[in-house]
């Protein structure tokens, strides 16, 4: 469990820190993709597969490429992957998800190596990487899909997120409160193959060139002490 000062210190940390906000639009780019491409089958995760050691975190900071390359940079994260949580409807398609009336938010199932990368490590990744006061939208992507969202896994991260979120509105580290919302992690369905991956396999891409790249590079600045050695060595 983390002590009040502990907690205190970490919100101070994310007081110092504005967030990374996207400043284009992914949902245009993402249409076009999807109508280029043939979707695949979706999958649902498993937690119960984890390995030994390893634990889950799931967020959403909008468009999900972009947090899926930013979480996959962190040392100590074995996985990340793009996918649908927190809707009504089974086995929803990103055509669904992206009409707002399935209730999925676009978000990342993390697996990660708690000795290498703590929880509230995570949680500094996802308050830097977004704008926590955004109500259902990240810069010109507006929809419930794209809202900020932290599902927990267990009571203690049940516990430090809102902690934490408590801390930061109250500190007045935002001109707006904080309105991420946190929620019970529920059935995590995997995305279309060709959204895994999205920005490593097509970093030529306009929104990925032009947005998660500079976006992606501020990240790794702040991070450069919790970054994989594959990062570091390449940038």
């Amino acid at each position: 469990m983390f002590k009040p000062l502990q907690l205190k210190r970490l919100a101070a940390w994310l007081m110092a820190l504005l967030p990374i906000v996207p400043l284009l639009s992914c949902g245009q780019s993402s249409k076009q993709s999807s109508s280029e491409r043939k979707p695949t089958s979706m999958n649902i995760s498993n937690t119960a597969s984890i390995a030994p050691g390893m634990e889950k975190a799931t967020f959403g900071t909008g468009c999900f490429w972009c947090t899926e390359a930013m979480f996959e940079s962190l040392d100590g994260v074995s996985e990340a992957v793009s996918g649908y949580e927190g809707g009504t409807k089974a086995n929803p398609t990103y055509k669904e998800v992206c009409t707002g009336t399935t209730g999925h938010a676009e978000c990342v199932e993390v697996t990660y190596d708690p000795k290498k990368i703590t929880y509230a490590e995570l949680l500094q990744a996802f308050f830097r990487s977004h704008d926590p006061t955004s109500l259902n939208r990240q810069g010109a992507d507006v929809g419930t899909q794209y809202r900020s969202v932290i599902f927990y896994h267990n009571d203690e991260q049940k516990q430090l997120a809102e902690t934490i979120k408590k801390e930061l509105n109250e500190s007045g580290a935002y001109d707006k409160p904080i309105v991420t919302e946190i929620s019970p992690a529920s059935t995590f369905y995997v995305a279309e193959d060709y959204h895994q991956s999205y920005f490593a396999n097509n970093p030529e891409q306009g929104y990925c060139a032009f947005v998660i790249a500079p976006k992606l590079d501020k990240f790794r600045k702040v991070f450069k002490d919790k970054l994989k050695s594959s990062e570091l060595s390449s940038h």
